[in-house]
């Protein structure tokens, strides 16, 4: 069938739009593909000549500031200064470069001498000294290098110090610690870096390379990775304006940072203590106490290093809140290890094969305590170290306040050693009956100054462990046995037979009796044989001591022999009494006896 003319013209019509898209197509994948190839060009041009133009530092991370001479330190330190504005003048002190500026920053702080900073605050005083000596010396005239002492120089002329022409600021060889040997900025010339630049802060910059403009105000208004740089620029101008040396938004964050932490100190505080007082569980209730000293040990560090590392607050404020943020670690540190002693003994005394009241809880009380106020004096004594106090003076205080808390409580601490004693002895555990001193009773706790102890009577004695360690001590509840040792009385004039028969009643009531071990078998003998009596002696020993079981067993075997002897009629010999009536030669001494 042929095809009409309006079927042609549509099919022709239809096979030309498709021709005309697919050179639009056609068109437009050439133009993407050139397009895309541009720009991966561009970027890995950019790459590769970012590649180019990266710092040797990021190849050599290990890079430390050259400071074997004056001219070396100065370089060093002007090199370091200038790479540290130009890499992060454009992007800010992002999260991304975070670990090259640290880089840098330690580089150029290895070219000053800050021995005699306090370790606690030596990082900020040492940037701030950077700031301030490279803001001078971009203000003013600079000697030419080579005028500037090499190594070779410091070796032929023995030089030790090199000053910067007409300043103050030296450059000294270090004599002793650990960085003998290197020239550095003198600690002089980095306490008085702020009033030199005060002094030159109104000159221009000079007119050579390596200038850094605006280094100081970098230092002053740049904020940290978390607070992004396009808010604070954005903000109105009154914002960014200083006020006693920082900017009003910094003041703003300041304040809001200083309440935050001690509200959240604060609800520790108050939700820890409310919690531990409505627990049961000892050990439960003391790891709970502990949660405000770890959070004051934890939130002023955050505290000081946000307001240091983001908002960069500068000056006599980052001192004094770094200062202050240490200060309260210390304190804290020490209050937590010290009640941290009780709670690690609470928790391995609360272990199935440890008895609460026995002297291994004593031992582990003990052990824990020292352990915790040894670990206290160490922190003490490096905490004061970092705030500048030397560890000599702190040895020698330590050593003074230990010789005065000695002579004033020589008497509680013979009692510490005193328990000392007693614990690694242990001659008697809590719950243990024990004779000592003329007390006889039951052992109820065992302190570090004493011993206390409930009589028979139901009195409760208190004796010193000073007292307790000298002390003879007759440890009942330890005997393996109750021993009993009686004797049988029977008149002078018994018939031989009775006495036989006796043998043999006493000697049945205790064969084999209740109690009895192999080891220890009864023993009954004729003993005593005089003029007023004879005596039947028996022995047996009863197990396991205990008291009660003992005196019942006991009367059974009394009223048993009892029994037989009342049977068999043989007498008990009766207390007797003989007189003896002192006369004249006439009257004869008289004996009665009943």
């Amino acid at each position: 069938m042929r095809p009409n003319l309006s079927d042609c013209l549509t099919r022709d019509v239809r096979d030309r739009c498709l021709h005309s898209r697919w050179q639009q197509s056609k068109s437009h994948l050439i133009t993407s593909f050139f397009i895309s190839a541009v720009t991966l060009l561009i970027v890995f041009h950019g790459d590769w000549v970012r590649a180019q133009d990266k710092p040797i530092h990021e190849s050599h991370p290990l890079k430390t500031a050259d400071t074997s001479s004056p001219r070396q330190t100065l370089l060093s330190f002007i090199e370091a200064s200038n790479e540290i504005l130009y890499r992060f003048q454009g992007e800010g002190l992002s999260f991304r470069s975070e670990a090259e500026r640290r880089s840098v920053a330690t580089r150029v702080l290895r070219c000053l001498d800050l021995s005699d900073v306090p370790e606690s605050v030596r990082t900020h005083v040492g940037r701030e000294g950077v700031v301030y000596i490279k803001e001078v010396l971009d203000r003013i005239e600079l000697p030419p290098v080579e005028t500037w002492p090499d190594a070779e120089q410091v070796a032929d002329e023995e030089i030790t110090r090199w000053r910067l022409a007409n300043t103050e600021i030296a450059i000294a060889k270090v004599q002793e610690g650990p960085r003998k040997g290197e020239f550095l900025f003198t600690p002089e010339t980095v306490e008085r870096a702020a009033e030199f630049y005060e002094t030159v802060r109104h000159l221009p910059y000079q007119d050579r390379d390596g200038i850094t403009p605006g280094f100081y105000q970098f230092y002053l208004s740049e904020p940290g990775w978390m607070i992004p740089r396009s808010w604070v620029q954005s903000l109105p101008s009154w914002a960014r304006e200083r006020w006693f040396g920082q900017a009003v938004w910094q003041w703003s964050l300041f304040g809001l940072t200083v309440i935050s932490a001690v509200l959240l100190m604060l609800v520790i505080y108050l939700y820890g203590y409310r919690r531990a007082t409505s627990l049961r569980s000892n050990v439960l209730k003391y790891f709970l106490t502990l949660g405000f000293p770890i959070a004051a040990t934890i939130v002023p560090l955050v505290t000081n290093s946000f307001i240091s590392e983001q908002i960069r607050i500068s000056g006599t404020v980052q001192l004094v809140t770094a200062y202050a943020s240490r200060l309260i670690f210390l304190l804290a540190l020490i209050v937590m290890l010290l009640g941290a002693g009780s709670r690690v003994a609470a928790l391995i005394i609360a272990s199935p094969w440890i008895r609460p009241g026995g002297l291994d809880a004593q031992l582990v009380r003990l052990v824990c305590r020292v352990a915790s106020i040894a670990a206290a004096a160490v922190v003490f004594l490096e905490g004061g170290q970092q705030f500048g106090i030397p560890l000599t003076t702190l040895l020698a205080s330590a050593g003074v306040g230990g010789l005065a808390v000695a002579l004033a409580a020589q008497d509680t601490l013979k009692n510490v050693f005193g328990s000392i004693m007693i614990t690694l002895d242990k001659p008697y555990q809590v719950g243990e009956r024990i004779i000592t001193k003329g007390y006889d009773g039951f052992v109820e706790e065992i302190g570090l100054r004493s011993t206390k102890i409930r009589l028979l009577t139901g009195h409760q004695a208190s004796i010193p462990n000073e007292e307790m360690a000298r002390s003879d001590i007759e440890n009942i509840g330890r005997r393996p046995h109750i021993r009993h040792t009686a004797t049988i009385q029977m008149p002078s004039c018994t018939p031989v037979s009775k006495v036989n028969l006796a043998l043999e009643i006493v000697r049945n009531a205790l064969e084999d009796h209740e109690g009895m071990r192999e080891q220890f078998p009864p023993r009954v003998f004729l003993r005593d044989i005089n003029e007023a009596s004879i005596g039947i002696v028996l022995i047996y020993w009863y197990h396991p001591p205990d008291y009660w079981e003992y005196l019942a067993f006991s009367e059974r075997v009394s009223l048993q022999v009892m029994e037989q002897f009342e049977t068999h009629q043989i007498p008990f010999a009766r207390p007797g009494q003989t007189i003896h009536i002192a006369g004249s030669g006439t009257i004869p001494n008289l004996n009665f006896k009943s």
